[in-house]
């Protein structure tokens, strides 16, 4: 069971090693990035690359560990109760199992996908560390013990919103994905429009890392946000010498509201541009 990228995924050489080295220790993969660099969606090629069941749990602001092993409806229990309902009887008829549940009770060995680990609450990890590393955990309600048929391959990916505990780390095989350089971007572009103008990804790509270098600037655009600034310059007919035509350290890109996602960095190219039509005076 071997994880080597996927025809829709360009993997570097270092994050497959990475995902085969936490399939082999069965150790959760613990994977933090800037957004858009592709963690959540390396979850879903690596169950398609293995032909495994896929199972996502994405974490909220407010979202509870419990909640991914199982949640108990005492209200409508008590409520069915009073209705005479004869499900009462049974308490395992007001247990939802959660994603954890889930992975633990397939038959075969699933990967599971928590993301965003870093958006709850501090103590969510720690709440984590027993049934992540026994792959078990007990039902008071029932009395039962729930045990993983087979271990899941569990992803876990952050954007390093707040730290995560030692313990919880200690747990983890960790792999930071480094924005893709120039190269790994172009194959990326390729995988996604295949056949696209090589001029126009050239000119593309040299403005986009140009924009990412300004200094000053709030939020640098990410991998997703160039792929759809290109299928815009597409739809759009903006070919590469448009884009040749512009300085992209001092002129706002044409379209920019793909790249640019705050009022901050958008007044902060405007500011750029006046300040050179002044000195081209």
């Amino acid at each position: 069971m071997r994880f080597d990228g996927t025809q829709a995924y360009v993997a570097t050489d270092d994050l497959k090693v990475a995902v085969n080295a936490a399939i082999a220790l069965e150790r959760p993969l613990l994977v933090k990035g800037e957004p858009g660099t592709g963690k959540t969606v390396l979850a879903l090629e690596i169950a398609k690359a293995i032909g495994a069941p896929m199972l996502e749990w994405h974490v909220k602001s407010t979202t509870k560990a419990q909640q991914g092993l199982y949640e108990y409806d005492a209200v409508s229990r008590l409520r069915d109760s009073q209705l005479g309902d004869e499900r009462v009887k049974d308490i395992r008829n007001y247990i939802k199992r959660g994603k954890l549940w889930d992975a633990f009770a397939t038959d075969e060995r699933p990967v599971l996908l928590i993301d965003e680990i870093d958006k709850a609450d501090i103590e969510f990890p720690n709440d984590l560390l027993l049934e992540l590393d026994r792959m078990e955990f007990f039902v008071y309600e029932t009395g039962e013990t729930v045990k993983a048929r087979r271990r899941p391959i569990v992803i876990i990916t952050s954007n390093n919103e707040k730290e995560l505990p030692d313990a919880f780390l200690r747990r983890c095989f960790f792999h930071y994905i480094r924005f893709p350089d120039p190269e790994t971007m172009r194959a990326i572009v390729e995988v996604h429009f295949p056949g696209i103008k090589q001029k126009l990804v050239s000119e593309a790509l040299k403005m986009f890392y140009d924009i990412r270098d300004v200094p000053g600037l709030k939020k640098k655009p990410s991998t997703s946000e160039l792929l759809d600034w290109l299928k815009l310059l597409m739809v759009e007919d903006i070919g590469a010498e448009t884009l040749r035509e512009r300085d992209p350290k001092k002129l706002i890109p044409p379209l920019h509201g793909a790249l640019l996602k705050n009022e901050q960095d958008v007044h902060l190219f405007e500011r750029l541009a006046f300040m050179a039509r002044r000195d081209g005076r």
